[in-house]
């Protein structure tokens, strides 16, 4: 149909209901944005609705670009999930949450290998929740949407791909879970799949065995399928009423003839000059072999104009060839650039206690990657809480990670942090997640921050483990240690013939067509990350891949254990002691007082932080053990029972009329009568006590029940003597009369 604005009212949109694993999934387009190459809108049975446009640029193209410009965002609509967001001042959705970051990759990276090299049409792609219950999280909409889109235009896709949540709890699968069964769950997994080929893997998991991942990839796969017929299904539809929409494609193709010349001239022996070298002199001899290339075409070529060999077109040229032969080397001699075998891990070296206050810091190393790994622990209250579209959550652990650009020999502005370095935290933020202590346990606020001080790459692998250990010394009891190690493969299409890599360096960045990273404890694993570069990967490479890690992680873990064998037994003494103490439901109001004015004076007194949870589980944080003991000390008054027997010195607050004095201890109160006062007769109450007097008092007698309390105060020395002389003088008296009345009788 074509679109006009005389017409477009009259379109009617098409509108299709699939019915998958017992939920309905209903796709939509031509009912919003008329103008973008492809428009669609999912929906489900509880009205969750995702818009998603896919515009592609043909017109003004960069011919020079060499990668694929795909731009993806997820842009969040707050009123999706009837909610009112940001902040006090600004209550427009602004810089995009971690939430709507990470989001946003998870959709860039099983579409961009689905695309052919070299091509250069500038892409975007845009995913607008519209309207969203609070109980899912609909994260397999997000590539579901994107493949359509794209299938809708002329582009070329090789599509569809779909893309699932998968979690598991007692003992079976859940498709599509609700945000409650997620946390229930002992894994979480995200797969992105073609028709026949994984393109994308993501998980958490509480340490599950590699068969029972399996198991899950294969029930995965089950799902997608349907998924993606489902979108071949609706494209068909789609022919039949609507004309695709026409984009011209522009590819930035590699010169063949001159590189047939570049080939011939860069033979295998001229490029053994780049084996066995570090990354910066690495860039200075394939520089050096640039020149001497473009030296080579200048003199041999008369046709060659100067403007295009001062162009990129050479360096291209001659990073396929350099490509080429060091793939081949892999592939059929198993020769990599630092000449490793394809399972040696480089090795590994660690320093303790880099940063002397810090509550843990350990220093890794691995030839030139260098990672610095810190913690901290602080109080409950410094809770981080998470405000995205959804219910707004909180989160007692969280893990950063930095990626400087001195890191890497660059120069560029520092603004905030990339999408990469959100990514690499979020997934160690993962790995540690299963092994951390419960807040009862361990009530800290936990923040590790991972420091590139160098990278050589697999940075993201150390920033896993010496995390570890980091907290193993900061006195964080973990369950167990967690290691990471990162898989490449490198694949030749002709042949079918593959190869994995394990623990690749910087050059050899370029060379993959997988990029496999899995974290694990002795249990099992943790977390997982899969990435591709082709069309093609079956799970027999993913199970080869976990094969071959296998090998070289228990001598990562066996380094890890002989640099921190255990947690360390005792806390920096910089760090915040935190104990808790659960008080008795009937001495509460003893320990808060009126308008919590016992718990205001001891933090201000003891510069400590109390927090009282529901239950009245207290936790105080001091910043040492002496303000920490006093404090505690405090509040052991506060919730004293007074017992038979105790005596101790009270103080005198007030007297009633002649008959009654009140006195205090513990910030509690009681009356004592005239005739407990002393064993001698006391006429008035201020003939022996004064108010603010300190005496000393004993316990008599105590009711529970009613709450009642009888003392009796402890008289002087010269008190008992006096009253001993007159106990005597009256038995004597008492003696004598007897005589008297005797003799009488």
């Amino acid at each position: 149909m074509w679109l006009s604005d005389k017409n477009a009212i009259n379109i009617v949109p098409l509108k299709k209901t699939y019915s998958i694993w017992g939920q309905n999934i209903t796709f939509e387009t031509k009912k919003f944005w008329f103008l973008a190459n492809g428009s669609v809108t999912i929906s489900d049975d509880k009205w969750n609705i995702i818009l998603t446009n896919v515009w592609i640029k043909d017109e003004q193209v960069n011919e020079n670009a060499d990668f694929f410009p795909l731009v993806v965002d997820y842009v969040e609509k707050y009123y999706a999930t009837w909610k009112i967001g940001w902040n006090r001042f600004s209550k427009r959705e602004w810089k995009p949450s971690e939430l709507a970051t990470l989001t946003s990759r998870l959709i860039d990276r099983p579409i961009r290998p689905m695309f052919p090299k070299w091509f250069i049409n500038d892409t975007q792609i845009i995913v607008s929740p519209l309207s969203l219950t609070w109980e899912q999280d609909l994260g397999y909409f997000w590539i579901l949407w994107a493949s359509l889109w794209l299938l809708m235009t002329n582009v070329p896709f090789e599509g569809p791909v779909s893309w699932v949540k998968i979690i598991y709890i007692d003992w079976k699968y859940i498709f599509n879970p609700s945000i409650e069964e997620e946390k229930q769950s002992s894994m979480v997994l995200l797969v992105a799949w073609t028709l026949d080929a994984i393109t994308m893997v993501e998980s958490e998991s509480k340490e599950v065995s590699k068969d029972i991942m399996m198991k899950w990839l294969e029930f995965a796969f089950n799902i997608i399928k349907e998924l993606c017929n489902a979108q071949i299904d609706f494209i068909n539809e789609y022919k039949k009423i609507f004309e695709i929409s026409e984009v011209k494609h522009f590819f930035n193709l590699v010169n063949e003839e001159y590189y047939e010349k570049i080939e011939n001239f860069l033979t295998n022996e001229k490029l053994e000059s780049l084996y066995w070298l570090w990354k910066k002199d690495f860039h200075k001899i394939l520089i050096k072999i640039e020149e001497e290339v473009k030296e080579f075409l200048w003199v041999n070529d008369e046709n060659l104009e100067e403007l295009w060999l001062k162009s990129n077109t050479i360096s291209e040229l001659v990073y396929k060839r350099v490509k080429k032969v060091m793939r081949e080397n892999v592939l059929k001699h198993e020769k990599r650039l630092d000449l490793r075998k394809l399972d040696e891990v480089r090795p590994l070296k660690s320093e303790t206690w880099i940063l002397p206050r810090a509550h843990g810091s350990w220093l890794f190393q691995r030839w030139m990657t260098q990672i610095l790994s810190v913690v901290t622990l602080w109080w409950p209250e410094d809770i981080q809480l998470i405000d995205d579209m959804y219910e707004e959550t909180s989160s007692r652990y969280i893990h950063h990670y930095n990626f400087p650009p001195y890191s890497v020999w660059e120069v560029r502005m520092l603004r905030w942090v990339w999408r990469r370095e959100i990514w690499h935290w979020k997934l160690a933020e993962k790995a540690l997640q299963s092994v951390l202590p419960s807040e009862e346990k361990f009530p800290y606020m936990i923040r590790v921050v991972s420091e590139t001080m160098t990278c050589n790459w697999s940075s993201s692998m150390a920033s896993v483990c010496w995390s570890t250990l980091a907290l193993m010394q900061a006195w964080v009891p973990i369950s167990a240690p967690v290691w990471w190690i990162a898989m490449w493969m490198i694949y030749d299409e002709k042949t079918w013939n593959y190869k994995i890599l394990s623990d690749i360096q910087a050059q050899e960045d370029f060379l993959w067509d997988m990029d496999f990273k899995v974290t694990m404890s002795p249990n099992g694993i943790t977390a997982m990350q899969l990435d591709v570069k082709i069309k093609w990967l079956s799970l027999e490479v993913f199970d080869k891949a976990f094969t071959q890690a296998k090998v070289w992680i228990d001598q990562i873990l066996d380094s890890m254990l002989e640099a921190q064998p255990k947690v360390e037994e005792k806390l920096s003494p910089y760090a915040p002691l935190i104990m808790s103490i659960l008080i008795p439901l009937d001495k509460i109001k003893w320990f808060i007082w009126k308008w919590w004015e016992n718990i205001q004076r001891v933090e201000k007194d003891y510069n400590v932080k109390i927090s009282i949870a529901d239950d009245w589980h207290t936790t105080i944080t001091a910043k040492n053990n002496i303000w920490w003991e006093k404090a505690i000390n405090e509040i052991k008054e506060f919730i004293w029972e007074v017992e038979v027997w105790y005596n101790w010195v009270w103080e005198v607050v007030k007297i009633i009329d002649w008959t009654w004095a009140i006195v205090e201890f513990r910030w509690k109160s009681w009356m004592i009568h005239i005739s407990k006062l002393s064993p001698l007769r006391v006429e008035k109450v201020e003939d022996i006590l004064k108010v603010w007097d300190k005496v000393e008092f004993e316990v008599i007698e105590v009711n529970k029940e009613k709450g009642r309390v009888w003392l009796k105060r402890k008289p002087s020395k010269e008190e008992v003597e006096k009253y001993e002389a007159l106990k005597k003088e009256k038995e004597a008296k008492t003696i004598e009369n007897l005589k008297d009345k005797k003799e009488n009788i």
